[in-house]
């Protein structure tokens, strides 16, 4: 599993299925970044799904992590500076 945090390019859009998930709005990689896939979950800051226009792009510092024992998924402190593209 991949324990460094690296800049990754991620983008917000609505799922077809929000079963099991909060929110209309979420945070996925775009493609083509080795690891990172676009059907894996973002944890990041929420301005990013509330602040921002569906489809915005980012550039965020991520890691790949099952800290919860489930899906591996990339996670970014909510407090860390963004970028919009």
């Amino acid at each position: 599993m991949k324990t460094d945090y690296e800049y990754i390019i991620v983008e917000s859009y609505r799922p077809r299925n929000t079963s099991g998930l909060h929110g209309e709005v979420h945070i996925k990689p775009i493609a083509g970044q080795d690891l990172y896939n676009e059907d894996m979950h973002v944890e990041c800051s929420k301005k990013l799904s509330t602040d921002f226009p569906v489809g915005t792009r980012f550039k965020i510092r991520a890691k790949i992590t099952d800290r919860e024992g489930g899906k591996p998924f990339a996670y970014s402190h909510y407090s860390w500076p963004i970028e919009v593209l």
